[in-house]
């Protein structure tokens, strides 16, 4: 009877675990903005959204090859190590709504767009693409991508999402881990990797303009991957994604921030944004309010958010998010003397977990 047992319970969470919000259901959350909203299926990391010029969301993000059937037969691939069913193309998702999503295909491509690649295409196959980021610049997009061995910046060749791709120095934006794009307010462009290190961009993004500086928190480092920027009232936010418990892969995938009255600092103090929010990217809706995107990134299935805020995750890679693209409602406001404060609204992510190794005020 126990062995009979275990399927049965794998099934079923297998099948709660992706049960999606209905259109409607995330319409009327997008307008309330007081809760996580699960807006999208599939398997993905680092899910990216942007809104483009056109009034239109764009999301991408780590994915397998588009087809893959590993996408079903094995939903909770970590995407790591020698079974990772990581590809390597860009897969593009358009939305006017963030509920209804039209597939773009995958416009870009190791294979068939990186300079890296060429003449070895067959290579390309095998090689994963990480953490693709779109950004606008005015006349066409720039994307990013990692790992570092092959990491890259390419531009679209026009307001349209695809080729042919144009990469400006691709010697410069190799060895460059989780790139990140951030325009000042006077038109200047630069590159953020490592975790964090920061340098402004030629015109046209034709290379670095000067030496990276490295950029911390006051207190220590940001974490560990999924740097990103923003310019909020006039001070920037350094965002960064690191484990709950300072481990690889212990306890629960968290975003936090800092920040400064000057691009290279100094930062304050590191502080909490939203657990299970690591690697996600904070963006505005066409109302102005701010989301945080999130994924499944754990070493078993989802958890129950029922009491989360009260649990100890730190024996194993755990998270409340389901497999797909969740956007999570986040607080933001400009405070009376000019600082920035960030919070996630829903209470399953707004806590630090008792795994969490640093104390917030």
């Amino acid at each position: 009877m126990k062995n009979l047992f275990l399927p049965l319970f794998f099934l079923f969470l297998s099948v709660t675990t992706k049960a999606q919000l209905s259109a409607g259901d995330i319409l009327a959350g997008v307008k309330s903005h007081d809760k996580a909203l699960h807006i999208k299926g599939g398997w993905i990391r680092d899910p990216y959204i942007v809104l483009g010029p056109d009034g239109k969301y764009y999301l991408t993000g780590t994915t397998p090859v588009a087809g893959d059937p590993r996408e079903q037969d094995d939903q909770y691939n970590t995407g790591l190590g020698k079974t990772s069913i990581v590809g390597y193309q860009v897969q593009v998702w358009c939305s006017d709504d963030l509920a209804h999503w039209k597939s773009l295909g995958a416009p870009y491509s190791l294979a068939e767009d990186s300079p890296t690649f060429k003449g070895r295409e067959e290579m390309a196959t095998k090689n994963p693409l990480w953490a693709p980021e779109l950004h606008w610049t005015g006349d066409c997009w720039a994307l990013v991508y990692c790992p570092q061995k092959h990491s890259g910046l390419a531009l679209s060749s026009g307001k349209d999402i695809k080729g042919p791709w144009k990469h400006p120095n691709p010697e410069a934006f190799l060895k460059k881990h989780d790139p990140s794009l951030f325009k000042d307010d006077d038109g200047t462009w630069y590159l953020l990797f490592s975790n964090t290190l920061i340098v402004p961009l030629k015109p046209d993004f034709a290379g670095l303009a000067g030496e990276p500086v490295r950029i911390d928190p006051s207190n220590r480092r940001i974490g560990h991957e999924g740097a990103t920027m923003r310019k909020i009232g006039k001070k920037y936010v350094h965002f960064g994604t690191a484990w709950s418990t300072d481990q690889g892969r212990k306890g629960s995938y968290n975003l936090y921030y800092c920040t400064s009255d000057k691009i290279t600092g100094p930062y304050s103090e590191r502080r909490f944004v939203g657990r299970f929010l690591g690697h996600g990217t904070p963006f505005q809706d066409k109302s102005g309010k701010w989301w945080c995107t999130a994924f499944f990134n754990g070493n078993r299935p989802p958890l129950d958010p029922d009491g989360i805020e009260k649990r100890d995750l730190r024996e194993d890679a755990q998270t409340i998010n389901k497999l797909g693209t969740t956007i999570v409602p986040l607080d933001v406001k400009i405070l009376p003397d000019g600082d920035v404060y960030i919070r996630a609204i829903d209470p399953h992510y707004a806590t630090p977990g008792p795994d969490e190794v640093q104390s917030f005020q």
